[in-house]
């Protein structure tokens, strides 16, 4: 099937693996909509996580885009359950050859500071999302050549190479469009005072406490149910957000540890919701240094951990087994690649005593400092002591020990979860690709690049999947991090919240939720 024209429907994913459902509802589409629908009151969110920032050009933490879906619209989105994409700030778009990618804007949007939503616009946001010093998003934009205006509502993207993945690239942060009026005047300072075009204009921020939106009044959908507000209230401990859901302080809470399924089941006025999600728990190696340059000290880590009892031991046996960075429900999938790391602690030995370590081997690993994650970190000691792999742990908040790792480069290891993206290329990019900030040595992996390259060019589905499965063979093969689960995506809300619908992403979307009086 051709992707050139931007229908990508071949990418669903089988509908029986999306919505899955544990607890006090399932929440069918129909169900969903057939729910009440208003305007008013606040929103009030159990939030997991601070935010690294509050301008996806910048940002550098998964976790961020639940605040970001709010405040900005992208140029293209995506549906909530196949990832296939559809209009956004885009009415439309085209590829008129396979080097040029043409979107054409709506018309009428403006930005939260009244300016215009604009094709100038767009060009100065991914121009500077391509050269700015601080942008994260510059892999995302790496196949764009140059940005042409053709019309007031019309853009080109002139690429350097073929690149049938861009839409779906432009449904995440490096499509969400920033006010370039408001990035001109505040600087750095947008980083915590954002201006987009969203459903929510920003209000506050205060650091480990709350970030506070209202109803942005011009929005140009139109119609659409809402809270006047949205206010999430950042609690780190995952249990603390969950009784203070069931105690009415909050409507909603995610990323909800598996283990506390059965406690929200038994509440009453809780809706639980349990679905997939791309969010693969994993370690992140920094092999560009220490150690782990050594490919048999990587080998050696991913021999030695057992997932499927970490995941009975830490998720109450809710996840799958993670052999690559997306799982057997996924269409780039490769299940020749499965089990390529068997649990063997005796293969682990054996390997770091062929790469000179026959007593064993120290490593620098940095965890978060949740009470899960403790858990889950402790599981892993236990199963890296069999394999003679000693431990120096540090822990601190996930936006803390993100930065200590990926950031100051600190560290041999670092346990964290990978959120996933619209597109495979876009995981695999930005978490492998030379200079990406998630690849904390930086450098390059011998024939990733083309195949990347390959993967993002192909004219057909059944092409890029075949790509696909050169990339997760290179990655995979170089044993260039350690995947290990999947985690379900656990949502638990007050049944006042309507029309709340899982996304297999797993980050959640506002888009459609109100509350009953």
């Amino acid at each position: 099937m051709s992707l050139a024209s931007g229908n990508l429907d071949s990418f669903a994913l089988n509908r029986r693996n999306l919505l899955l459902t544990a607890g006090t509802a399932l929440l069918t589409p129909s169900q969903v909509f057939a729910q009440a629908a208003r305007k008013g009151g606040t929103l009030k969110i159990a939030a997991p996580h601070n935010p690294s920032t509050l301008d996806p050009m910048t940002g550098r933490s998964g976790p961020d885009h639940a605040y970001l879906y709010a405040l900005f619209d992208s140029l293209i989105e995506w549906d909530f359950v196949s990832l296939t994409p559809k209009p956004g700030l885009a009415e439309s778009w085209a590829y008129p050859d396979p080097k040029t990618l043409v979107l054409k804007l709506r018309s009428g949007v403006k930005f939260h500071d009244g300016s215009a939503l604009d094709a100038a616009a767009v060009k100065q946001n991914l121009e500077w999302g391509l050269t700015d010093q601080r942008s994260a998003v510059k892999v995302d934009l790496a196949s764009i050549a140059s940005i042409e205006v053709r019309g007031p509502l019309e853009v080109a993207l002139l690429l350097k190479v073929a690149d049938t993945s861009l839409p779906l690239t432009l449904s995440d942060r490096a499509g969400m469009m920033r006010s370039p009026k408001a990035v001109a005047e505040k600087g750095q300072g947008h980083d915590r005072s954002p201006v987009g075009s969203g459903a929510y204009k920003f209000v506050s921020w205060a650091d480990n406490d709350r970030v506070v939106l209202v109803r942005n009044a011009d929005y140009w959908k139109q119609g659409e149910p809402g809270p006047d507000g949205i206010e999430l209230k950042i609690i780190s401990e995952p249990q603390t957000a969950l009784r203070s859901v069931i105690a009415g302080e909050n409507d909603f809470t995610y990323y909800v540890p598996p283990q506390q399924k059965v406690v929200a089941e038994r509440a009453r006025n809780i809706v639980t919701n349990v679905g997939p999600s791309l969010q693969v728990g994993m370690l992140y190696f920094n092999y560009g240094r220490g150690p782990l340059t050594d490919l048999r000290v990587r080998q050696a880590v991913n021999h030695a951990v057992d997932r499927a009892t970490y995941i009975r031991a830490t998720a109450a046996g809710l996840g799958e087994v993670a052999d690559m960075a997306l799982p057997k429900a996924h269409w780039a999938y490769a299940p020749e690649l499965a089990g390529h790391y068997k649990h063997d602690p005796e293969k682990a030995k054996a390997l770091l005593k062929e790469a000179g370590h026959p007593d064993g081997i120290e490593l620098h690993l940095i965890a978060w400092n949740d009470q899960v994650s403790r858990q889950r970190t402790e599981v892993l000691l236990e199963m890296f002591r069999k394999a003679n792999i000693r431990i120096k742990l540090s822990t601190g908040s996930g936006v803390d020990t993100a930065g200590q790792f990926f950031g100051k480069q600190e560290g041999d290891m670092h346990l964290s979860f990978w959120t996933g993206r619209p597109d495979p290329s876009l995981t695999y990019g930005l978490m492998f690709a030379e200079g990406s900030f998630f690849n904390a040595g930086r450098g390059a992996t011998p024939g990733l690049a083309d195949a990347l390259a390959e993967a993002k060019a192909g004219a057909t589905i059944e092409a890029r999947k075949a790509s696909f499965v050169k990339v997760q063979r290179i990655v995979t093969e170089a044993a260039l991090y350690c995947p290990i689960m999947f985690d379900v995506q656990l949502v638990v809300h007050a049944q006042k919240v309507n029309g709340y619908r899982p996304n297999l992403i797993g980050k959640p979307k506002f888009e459609g939720v109100s509350l009953s009086a």
